[in-house]
């Protein structure tokens, strides 16, 4: 069952989630930052309980409305970066509101509040992580992940990438290539 939770947004409220659960007896499978998996159902005293333990620490238990839509809203992040050739080169902003006939404003607002990070970041690390596969394939030069991922440039999409990972998409590639050569000579 998946538990979403409010205001979860550091390393130190997971670990406060996993002792709590601990704590009331609830088996959990993972735990991550906003969402909570536990083995099995819990019952809504259970719920209530946790709820009240999570507000002392500034944390909530969401309603399942809610989870539902911060997944959706994942869903299409995930599916405008990974699957973003297969699409024009449309706003996310636009292509989101059309896809969830919801405002632009109101659904990042509610991403905020609930992942405690704004869309357009989950989006960067969202590519970062796919330019880095991409990389390691090595099918694609930096210009066609450039041109695959929509961004208007290879120095933007270097920028970004070394911002995020400390290192140029060309050192990454050089890691790679050493890294993949020591293991071939092991």
């Amino acid at each position: 069952m998946k538990i979403y939770v409010k205001n979860m947004a550091c390393e130190s409220c997971k670990l406060f989630v996993k002792e709590t659960l601990e704590e009331l007896d609830i088996p959990c499978v993972k735990v991550e930052l906003g969402e909570i998996e536990t083995k099995e159902d819990i019952s809504d005293d259970k719920k209530k309980e946790l709820n009240s333990k999570f507000k002392k620490a500034g944390l909530e238990l969401l309603e399942k409305k809610q989870g539902l839509l911060i997944e959706k809203i994942r869903k299409v992040m995930v599916d405008y970066v990974y699957k973003s050739e297969d699409k024009p080169n449309i706003k996310f902003s636009v292509l989101l509101s059309e896809q969830l006939n919801s405002s632009y404003s109101y659904l990042a607002n509610f991403f905020s509040e609930v992942e405690a990070t704004t869309i357009e970041q989950y989006i960067i690390a969202l590519k970062i992580e796919r330019i880095k596969e991409l990389i390691i394939f090595g099918e694609d030069t930096l210009s066609e992940i450039a041109h695959k991922l929509h961004y208007s440039s290879v120095a933007h999409l270097s920028s970004q990438f070394k911002k995020a990972t400390g290192l140029t998409p060309s050192h990454f590639k050089a890691l790679k290539e050493k890294r993949r050569i020591s293991i071939q000579n092991i």
